[in-house]
C-alpha cells in the first residue's frame, strides 16, 4: 500500500466497513499517507462515519508517542485542530484548543495504538468536512506527516431546519376524482432557487406531467404541477432544489374503484331492491293475516251471542 500516487477508498460508513479498514491499517506493511508525496482520498457519504487512516509502517507503538490531527483551511484562517494525542491525552478528556466544529464528534482507536495505528474516525460527517486532513508525528526521527483527501458526497435530503432558502413541504390536492381516475395538485409558492417538481408512484416511479404552471416573482418561483392517475396507490409529490440539496415531499393516497366499484354498486342496489320487496310482502302477508284473525274472531263471537239469544227464547216458550 505504499509507493507514490493517490490511493481512494470509498466508504460507506457502515461498522463493518470501517471495522475491516482498521485492521486493513494494521495489518498492512507499507505506510499509508507518506510524506514522499503519496496520500489518501476517502470518499464518503454525507451524514455518514468515516475512518481517516494513519498507520505507520513499522508498526511502532504510539501510546506515549504524539500525533496531531489538523484539516488545511478551505479559507485563510489558519489550520483547524482536529484531534490531539500526547501519550494518552486528547481532546476527548480534558484537552482543550480541538476546534469548535469537530468537538464531540472525532475519536481514536485506543487498542490500535500499540500497533501504531494513529487513525481517527468522524461521525456524522457534514459537507464542511471535505478537505485535506494531515497526521503529524512531531517526535518521530524522522518527522513524518500523512496526507488524507476527504471528499463528502452531498445527498438529497430535507435541510429544511438548516438552509433558510429550502422549500417548505409542497401542498397538494385532489381536484376531480371519479371511478376510474383522479387528478392530483401539487404546488409549491415563493421558492428559491427554482425547485423541480415531480409526481411519483407508491413504488417510486415518475408520472407524467398533465400540465405545469410556473410564475416567477423576483428571485422565487411559484411552480403548480397536475397529473391523472388511474389507479389506487399512495402517490408522492417531490420538490428538489440541487443547488442546495435540498428535497422535500408530501404524500396522498387515492383509491380508485373503477368498474369493479360499478359492479359491486349494482349488485349492491340488486340485494337491496330485492331485500325491499321481501319484507313488503311479508308485510303484506302479516297485515292479511291479522285482518283475517280480527274477522274470524268478530264472526264467532256474533255466532256465539245468536245462539245464546235462541236458547233463551226456547227456554221461555216452554
Amino acid at each position: 500500500m505504499g509507493g507514490t500516487g493517490t490511493r481512494t477508498c470509498r466508504l460507506n460508513g457502515g461498522p463493518l466497513e470501517l471495522l475491516v479498514l482498521v485492521w486493513v491499517l494494521v495489518l498492512s506493511g507499507p505506510t499509508l499517507g507518506q510524506e514522499q508525496g503519496s496520500d489518501v482520498k476517502v470518499v464518503v457519504r454525507e451524514d455518514s462515519d468515516v475512518v481517516l487512516p494513519c498507520s505507520l509502517s513499522t508498526k511502532k507503538c504510539v501510546v506515549t508517542e504524539v500525533f496531531d490531527w489538523r484539516k488545511d483551511p478551505q479559507k485563510p484562517d489558519g489550520l483547524k485542530e482536529v484531534f490531539l494525542y500526547d501519550a494518552g491525552i486528547h481532546y476527548n478528556n480534558g484537552r482543550p484548543g480541538q476546534s469548535e466544529e469537530f468537538k464531540g464528534r472525532v475519536s481514536h482507536f485506543q487498542n490500535e495504538l500499540k500497533h501504531g495505528n494513529a487513525s481517527i474516525i468522524i461521525r456524522n460527517t457534514k459537507i464542511s468536512d471535505s478537505g485535506v486532513y494531515t497526521c503529524y508525528f512531531p517526535r518521530l526521527q524522522p518527522r513524518q506527516t500523512f496526507y488524507i483527501n476527504l471528499v463528502v458526497e452531498r445527498v438529497f435530503k430535507d435541510r429544511s431546519g438548516e438552509n433558510p432558502a429550502a422549500s417548505p413541504e409542497p401542498y397538494i390536492r385532489t381536484l376531480n376524482a371519479t371511478s376510474d381516475s383522479a387528478l392530483l395538485q401539487c404546488e409549491v409558492r415563493r421558492a428559491t432557487p427554482k425547485p423541480k417538481l415531480e409526481w411519483r408512484d407508491g413504488a417510486g416511479n415518475p408520472l407524467p406531467a398533465e400540465e405545469t404552471r410556473t410564475s416567477e416573482r423576483g428571485d422565487s418561483y411559484n411552480i403548480t404541477l397536475v397529473t391523472t392517475v388511474n389507479k389506487t396507490d399512495n402517490y408522492r409529490c417531490v420538490v428538489t432544489q440541487e443547488e442546495i440539496s435540498h428535497q422535500t415531499q408530501a404524500e396522498t393516497f387515492v383509491h380508485i374503484c373503477g368498474k369493479v366499484c360499478e359492479y359491486s354498486s349494482r349488485e349492491a342496489f340488486g340485494w337491496i331492491g330485492g331485500l325491499s320487496l321481501v319484507a313488503l310482502v311479508l308485510g303484506l302477508v302479516l297485515a292479511l293475516l291479522v285482518v283475517t284473525n280480527i274477522i274470524s274472531v268478530r264472526c264467532n263471537k256474533g255466532s256465539r251471542q245468536q245462539r245464546k239469544g235462541l236458547h233463551e227464547n226456547a227456554s221461555e216458550m216452554l
